[in-house]
């Protein structure tokens, strides 16, 4: 299977027919959403072979980021340059397992920004997995490709989503006027529109966080979630559930789905970093998309839309998810 036969006429039907903010989508912003679609079809493909034809296990090297690459990053990294080099709407794109931006044929003055496949260590043990993708538009489309150029707060952003494989292929899009789904139909090959105006509850009893990190988060994240965990008994009057896959995208698609909080905050290992989450790979399209559907996302101190990157691979604390629990964890961070 390759991307170039794929043919999602439905998806490519809603974004001819569907309107943001009362206006058409632009044809070059619809020409590169249709080839993430289409390359996410033929990587939902891969994904879904597997074993069958070795594609599991760590590929022997390691990315930008000094993370051990697994042989479907690999793969779902050039399909998607593969898959989007032809846009002529496309300036350039940039990806979280390459150090630099990559110029394209396109002439264009979108941009492209990728998490190829976000939780690929859980490849080898069939959790789900996905693509996260955000776009923006290039300041300067006549000045020559700069990494400058995706530098760009996440306010920029004209669209994000990303792409779940699991037990169905599904895709979580924005383009700034809410936010839809859609679940790939994998006899027809077509992605096929599920939800409209998603939304998340203001309120949860759901969160989402790694607690064996516990002794080492900040206070106002402990105090959080020491709430939560003490229930009825407790301030919050309310039990909770925990919940932790170890792939964002697959935490955030249950936020996005059924409500609740998703929390990868700092921790004091890493004192001089502020966090461990990718701002422009995965933290700027998922806030994107939260925001959108109702809810919020912050790195504590600021909201993470409004935070101005300097470096393409500029890590960041992550808490999102519904809107009410967002804000009381930012009174708790202003309180420190």
């Amino acid at each position: 299977m390759n991307a170039s036969t794929n043919s999602n006429i439905q998806f490519k039907h809603y974004l001819e027919t569907s309107k943001v903010k009362g206006l058409a989508i632009p044809a070059g912003l619809q020409q590169l959403l249709l080839a993430v679609a289409d390359t996410c079809t033929t990587l939902s493909h891969e994904v879904a072979q597997g074993a069958l034809i070795g594609l599991l296990g760590s590929a022997g090297t390691g990315n930008v980021q000094g993370e051990v690459q697994q042989k479907l990053d690999i793969i779902a990294n050039d399909l998607l340059i593969e898959g989007v080099q032809a846009c002529k709407s496309l300036a350039g794109l940039a990806s979280e397992e390459m150090e630099l931006p990559v110029a394209v044929q396109g002439t264009g003055d979108y941009l492209l920004l990728f998490d190829p496949l976000d939780g690929s260590s859980n490849i080898d043990v069939n959790v789900s997995i996905g693509t996260i993708f955000s776009i923006l538009k290039k300041q300067d489309p006549t000045a020559p490709l700069q990494t400058a150029d995706f530098l760009l707060s996440g306010r920029h952003q004209v669209a994000a989503g990303y792409v779940v494989y699991g037990p169905q292929t599904t895709m979580a899009l924005t383009l700034g006027d809410g936010v839809v789904m859609f679940t790939l139909n994998k006899d027809t090959g077509q992605f096929v529109l599920i939800k409209h105006a998603v939304q998340i509850s203001p309120a949860t009893k759901e969160f989402a966080i790694n607690m064996s990190n516990m002794r080492h988060w900040a206070e106002p994240v402990r105090r959080y979630v020491e709430e939560c965990l003490a229930g009825v008994s407790g301030e919050r009057d309310k039990d909770f559930n925990m919940r932790w896959i170890a792939s964002m995208v697959a935490d955030v698609h249950r936020v996005l789905s059924r409500g609740g909080i998703f929390m990868y905050p700092w921790d004091q290992r890493e004192p001089h970093k502020p966090g461990k989450l990718r701002l422009m790979y995965e933290a700027n399209p998922m806030s994107f998309l939260v925001e959108q559907a109702g809810g919020a996302s912050t790195n504590g101190e600021q909201l993470i839309m409004d935070l101005q990157p300097s470096d393409l691979h500029e890590r960041v604390s992550v808490m999102l998810g519904s809107k009410d629990e967002i804000e009381r964890l930012q009174r708790y961070h202003a309180k420190v």
